[in-house]
């Protein structure tokens, strides 16, 4: 069997996206509730959709200082 041959027996597995990420939030009756990776992912995508660039500012004059 060379390297380049697919091997049937080997399979990749998905992430399990309820696997707690290490952190927690604080609900409002004072629950902890464990962030897991899709919330982290969920929360990227969010971003990255509702990202907008901050408009460009025109170069400021360099001002003098009375020292």
């Amino acid at each position: 069997m060379s390297p380049r041959q697919h091997n049937p027996q080997r399979h990749t597995t998905r992430p399990r996206f309820r696997q707690p990420s290490g952190g927690a939030l604080i609900d409002e009756q004072g629950r902890e509730i464990p962030i897991t990776e899709g919330m982290i992912q969920k929360a990227c995508r969010l971003l990255d959709r509702n990202w907008v660039a901050a408009p460009r500012q025109p170069p400021t004059a360099s001002r003098e200082t009375d020292d």
